[in-house]
């Protein structure tokens, strides 16, 4: 059976968390809609300032051949902003545009990336976690928590793209803890991921929280991926309520 909502299926001996550790896209805010809406208007301002890649390339042709590029150089799986700027020096080489506009193109992208909606029980939460626990962020995507006015909340906060090893590496949770001054099992990680977010921390040695906003239908990936998260929540009043058990332990 996969793991009921917010039930513990872990059963080791851990000490109470010290610090709990946050995914962001897909966990603090939906992320597919922000992206979709930065692509479109990439494309709108390329058709201005670069207009023979707009109008060679689709929106999903330059996805492509991201993607593509992306085998070709799979270290840029640690750094998404430096796979779309490569994606589109590639594009402006081949096409004769001004790569000097590429600085332009990107800070444009990454304005409305930026633009995120946190779920609505995200802020009441963290400030009610902030109360009793040291919180954090440990990312592969390439959020700016300063622009998005988040920074403040978070004690440590970690970007694949910086660090230089992305999730499910365990490196990338051992150094936020390490940052934090907390060991391991004093720690705990919420992701959307089942892969990255939740068998990369439990690697780790921390909990790992799996962020499940999609519903029953989700939980069967669980058991065929044969990972068991430490607890399945749906909201964070769900995680706050897991946290007191794991506290008063």
């Amino acid at each position: 059976m996969p793991p009921q909502p917010c039930d513990n299926t872990a059963m080791t001996a851990r000490m109470p968390p010290k610090a709990i550790l946050f995914d962001l896209d897909d966990t603090l805010w939906p992320i597919a809609p922000v992206i979709a809406q930065a692509e479109v208007t990439l494309h709108a301002w390329l058709a201005e300032h670069a207009p023979r890649v707009a109008q060679q390339f689709s929106i999903d042709q330059l996805r492509a051949r991201r993607m593509a590029l992306l085998v070709e150089r799979p270290e840029l799986h640690v750094d998404l902003a430096s796979l779309r700027r490569a994606g589109l020096q590639a594009a402006f080489a081949e096409l004769g545009e001004d790569e000097r506009h590429l600085d332009g193109a990107m800070r444009h992208f990454s304005a409305a990336r930026n633009a995120v909606q946190l779920y609505d029980d995200v802020l009441p939460g963290l400030l009610k976690l902030k109360e009793r626990l040291v919180l954090g962020t440990i990312t592969n995507g390439n959020a700016d928590l300063e622009v998005v006015g988040m920074a403040h909340h978070f004690k440590v906060s970690l970007a694949a793209a910086h660090f230089g090893s992305a999730k499910p590496d365990p490196a990338i949770f051992l150094e936020a803890c390490r940052v934090l001054n907390v060991p391991p099992s004093a720690a705990v990680y919420v992701g959307d991921d089942l892969k990255l977010d939740v068998e990369g921390a439990q690697r780790a040695g921390l909990r790992a929280v799996w962020m499940n906003r999609r519903g029953a239908a989700a939980l069967a990936e669980a058991e065929a991926h044969g990972i068991a998260p430490d607890a399945v929540c749906a909201t964070f009043d769900e995680l706050l309520h897991w946290l007191e058990t794991q506290l008063a332990d």
